[in-house]
């Protein structure tokens, strides 16, 4: 424009811009002449742990002879809503670097990996030249398995619990049969075998040795009373998690762990065993659970229990209550499932609550608000009354302590006998 009112800037405009075609064919030229200039490779894990941080790497390969500016573009799975995850990298001819970073899911489900975009420049940064690098690839995100390991330490390593040496009856406990031998003066008479004092012509007995390995059954809610979400994580997935990792902790301890799930109907059964197969039994079915999040039937979950769970057992039972009008339509069902098993109930604070009860009040609706949390807190308290009342042991939890105080809970009732 300028060249239309002084004729020596037009000639030197015409210079300027066969310079710039020129280096802009010398940018093709060096960003095009290595087919692979750039290479990345991408490291996943085998599959996700819902609710942690689960480590991702990219090492990326410069194999062009110029020092490469980098904007790589991972193609993350649609549940993670972001689209914009950009990298900012330079690196050096014939340099090799490793980028990490962590994605945390808060749904389980199947995660779709898409391609690594690379987007590179010359140092002259003219031209940019695009890759498209990276496997697709599908991964599983199971119920929380990255913090199997830490829970599993510290269930075995708690010295907190210290019951002394007092001696405390045991409850419904069992017996298992081990043997016939012949009767010493001191043996229970009502363990008389008559049919082995036959045959011998002497009296016989059985032999008994109490069973160590209890049933343990985790029973998982996924009623409307779990969709609540705390940290983004739903209060349903939180006792998935904790149901995984409780189960590894009651399979160490040499008892048999099984769980199943209820809303409408009972489902996701698994019996409780003791096998070497147990675990991964479980970690599927976890994997799979799926809800409406319609209304519980806990009659239904006390029928069934009655039929099929015969053996006196300890039940988990992870489920929500906010008010004592939400326990007292259920509690007629528990105190029925407690007379013949030993019922834990599991339920959870609203952290979201104690937030606004510790928070100043500003003004006269802040006064209100505060005094109606406080009630549904006491609401809470009364609850766990309620329960100890009728026999029934609790947990009273914050979602992110649901997994460490249940195992706790389970460790104390393990020491004092009580299943």
């Amino acid at each position: 424009m300028l060249g239309f009112f002084v004729p020596i800037l037009f000639e030197l405009s015409k210079i300027l811009l066969f310079v710039l075609s020129f280096l802009v064919i010398v940018d093709i030229v060096l960003l095009y002449k290595i087919n692979e200039g750039i290479k990345v490779t991408r490291f996943l894990p085998e599959r996700l742990s819902n609710g942690d941080e689960n480590k991702i790497s990219l090492k990326i390969t410069n194999s062009n002879t110029f020092k490469s500016f980098l904007s790589i573009i991972e193609e993350l799975p649609f549940q993670f809503q972001k689209r914009d995850f950009i990298f900012k990298q330079t690196l050096q001819s014939k340099e090799e670097k490793t980028i990490y970073y962590n994605l945390k899911p808060s749904e389980r489900g199947v995660y779709n990996f898409g391609n690594v975009n690379v987007y590179t420049n010359s140092p002259l940064q003219l031209v940019t030249r695009k890759y498209v690098l990276g496997n697709e690839k599908t991964l599983k995100c199971y119920p929380s398995f990255l913090k199997l390991r830490e829970f599993d330490i510290t269930s075995f390593s708690n010295k907190s619990i210290s019951y002394g040496t007092k001696k405390i009856r045991k409850i419904g406990h069992s017996l298992e049969f081990e043997q016939i031998k012949e009767y010493v003066s001191g043996d229970d008479i009502r363990t008389l075998n008559w049919k082995a004092t036959a045959k011998s012509n002497q009296l016989m007995v059985n032999q008994y040795v109490e069973e160590k390995s209890q049933p343990v059954y985790s029973i998982i809610d996924k009623g409307r009373a779990m969709q609540m979400q705390f940290d983004g994580l739903s209060l349903l997935d939180y006792a998935i998690n904790a149901t995984l990792a409780i189960s590894n902790v009651i399979l160490r301890k040499q008892d048999k762990a099984g769980m199943l799930s209820f809303s409408k109907k009972l489902q996701d059964w698994i019996v409780a065993e003791k096998r070497s197969s147990q675990m991964s039994l479980i970690s599927e079915m976890l994997h799979n659970i799926k809800t409406d999040f319609s209304e519980s039937d806990f009659s239904t979950l006390y029928t069934v229990i009655k039929r099929k769970i015969t053996h006196r057992s300890l039940l988990i039972i992870y489920t929500n209550f906010e008010t004592m009008d939400g326990l007292n339509r259920q509690l007629t069902y528990l105190r029925a499932l407690a007379k013949n098993h030993l019922v834990l109930v599991v339920f959870f604070k609203n952290t979201e609550l104690q937030t606004l009860i510790n928070s100043k009040a500003e003004s006269i609706q802040d006064v209100y608000d505060n005094i109606i949390a406080e009630k549904f807190m006491y609401e809470k308290v009364r609850i766990v009354n309620e329960l100890k009342k009728y026999g029934i042991q609790s947990v009273l939890t914050s979602p992110k302590n649901l997994t460490g105080d249940t195992i706790n809970k389970y460790l104390e009732l393990k020491s004092r006998g009580l299943f």
